[in-house]
């Protein structure tokens, strides 16, 4: 056997092998076109070839052994015979791999792995729906605890304080007042009986006097300190404010009535201030004919000291006023346009023109000072210990007193008895102008029985106010208003009342602005003047 012999595959198939010639190129089947209303539609992509992969060729393992290899080929052929392929080969089939020889696998012959792909479903064929995704139920929030809800009070019927209102402290401590900076200025107003009076006064540093101005009220407009009609009131005020250019803002109304109530009280053994103040609204309802509900209460701590036994003692002035009384007089500023600041009594206003308040470290005086401011129909009375009110009350009693009774001794109206009233001296002297002698002598003696009735009232206020417990004695009482200026009034009173009596300059505290046209007597802007001062 000639091992060296060749061995063909054509000859092991019983097939000789033709002579090698160049294959021909096979053109490829020609793909009939389809028309465009057969194909099929689909709004979906197109899936993307996948790229091929570059074939390696592949090593062929040597021959080891003939036999085997030949039973191999046999086996391939009778394999090929049984397929009965129809196209012919393209190229020899390389031998197998000797036995024992693990030829590498090249990575052109490993086959891909296939991805699995999600079916696209038709846009066509979904279900279409209009209505909304349901969406995820969302944890619960824990619940809030509802804010209470806080109910604004009108302005009409907040709680009324006489105080300043504190200022909030600023972080960093107290910031320096800037230089240039406006000065704080207020108007205080004065409705009368018988006239407006309003004083500007700017209060940077010492109180200077810029502006003041007065008219006469229509009467029946106040009647005893009680408005009767707002609606005149807030046009008398509109053409006031008007004419005399008065600012509009910054408005302090001063009040006075007998319907307001000033105690002074001594409350034992309670040092919260929460307790104080439910302490003193009940002793309010005790020591003030006012109902509460119906009231605007105020009140401040004159002193405190403790007794032998360590209990805590507060010396309180209470001041209570019938709401409705202030509201009328507020809505009828508003109703003029004024934006009203605060509201102050008169008799605090009074004596804040009269002197400055004593400082708290200085010596207690020995002797109260008495003010008295004489109105058309009423007056103010006001005791002060130098620092503040301790006792204030209205008396029914004013200058329209004095033109009653002049009226009737001379048988005229009292708007033809006052230039008579203001003409006559209480002391004596000739008779004025058109009056006869015996005339101006009945009407000095009708004066000086008003005058009398006068003093009375007011012996009995001192009286009052000396039997309160730690009052002061008396050292003088100053007089004030337009009727102060009656000459002689203040030797009578103090003939009459064995105190001395004398007539208080409202202007010792203020300076005056050289554009400020003083007006005469300026006694009767003192509670304006008082009002527009800021300690």
């Amino acid at each position: 056997m000639d091992w060296k012999k060749e061995i063909k595959l054509s000859d092991l198939v019983g097939r000789k092998r033709k002579p090698d010639a160049p294959a021909a190129p096979q053109p490829a089947a020609a793909e009939k076109p389809v028309p465009f209303w057969k194909k099929e539609i689909s709004l979906g992509r197109k899936p993307k070839a996948e790229p091929a992969t570059p074939s390696e060729p592949a090593a062929l393992a040597p021959v080891a052994d003939e036999d085997w290899v030949r039973e191999q080929l046999a086996a391939a052929a009778a394999a090929a015979a049984a397929e009965a392929p129809t196209e012919p080969l393209a190229s020899p089939v390389a031998p197998p791999p000797a036995p024992g020889v693990h030829p590498p696998v090249p990575a052109s012959e490993l086959p891909p792995q296939p991805k699995e792909k999600k079916a696209k479903q038709s846009v066509l064929k979904k279900e279409i729906s209009f209505r909304r995704k349901p969406k995820a139920p969302k944890e619960p929030k824990a619940a809030k605890p509802p804010k209470a809800k806080q109910v604004k009070q009108p302005l009409l019927k907040r709680e009324l304080s006489f105080r300043p209102k504190p200022k909030a402290a600023r972080a960093g401590g107290p910031k320096a007042p800037r230089k240039g900076r406006a000065p704080k200025r207020l108007v205080g107003l004065k409705i009368g009986a018988s006239q407006l009076a309003a004083a500007r006064v700017s209060n940077n540093g010492r109180a200077e006097l810029l502006q003041v101005a007065r008219e006469p009220l229509e009467p029946g407009v106040v009647v005893g300190g009680e408005l009767r009609d707002p609606d005149a009131l807030a046009e008398a005020l509109k053409a006031f404010f008007r004419r005399h250019k008065l600012p509009r803002r910054g408005i302090r109304l001063g009040i006075a009535n007998n319907r307001i109530g000033v105690r002074t009280l001594n409350i034992v053994g309670i040092s919260d201030p929460k307790q104080l103040a439910n302490a003193i609204r009940f002793r309010a309802q005790e020591a003030l004919p006012i109902p509460v509900e119906e009231a605007v209460l105020d009140y401040r701590i004159l002193s405190e000291w403790e007794t032998d036994e360590g209990e805590r003692v507060c010396r309180v002035l209470l001041v209570v006023a019938y709401r409705e009384l202030v509201d009328r007089y507020v809505a009828a500023c508003r109703k003029a346009g004024l934006g009203v600041v605060g509201i102050d009594l008169e008799a605090f206003a009074l004596l804040r023109s009269l002197a400055p308040p004593r400082d708290e470290s200085a010596e207690a005086p020995e002797a109260a000072l008495v003010a008295v401011a004489i109105g058309h129909d009423r007056s103010t009375f006001a005791v002060s210990d130098g620092r503040v009110c301790e006792f204030t009350r209205v008396l029914e009693w004013g200058g329209g007193a004095l033109d009653s009774a002049v009226a009737q001794a001379l048988n005229l109206t009292a708007p033809e008895a006052e230039p008579i009233k203001r003409s006559l001296s209480l002391g004596g002297g000739p008779a004025p102008e058109g009056l006869s002698e015996d005339q101006a002598t009945a009407a000095r003696e009708a004066m000086r029985r008003q005058v009398q009735t006068f003093a009375r009232e007011l012996v009995a206020s001192l009286q009052f106010y000396q039997n309160q417990p730690g009052s002061l004695g008396i050292g003088e009482i100053v007089l004030t208003g337009g009727t102060a200026h009656l000459e002689g009034l203040a030797d009578d009173l103090q003939r009459l009342i064995g105190v001395a009596v004398r007539i208080g300059d409202p202007l010792g505290r203020v300076q005056v602005a050289k554009r400020c046209k003083q007006a005469e007597p300026i006694g009767s802007l003192a509670v304006a003047i008082g009002l527009g001062i800021e300690d």
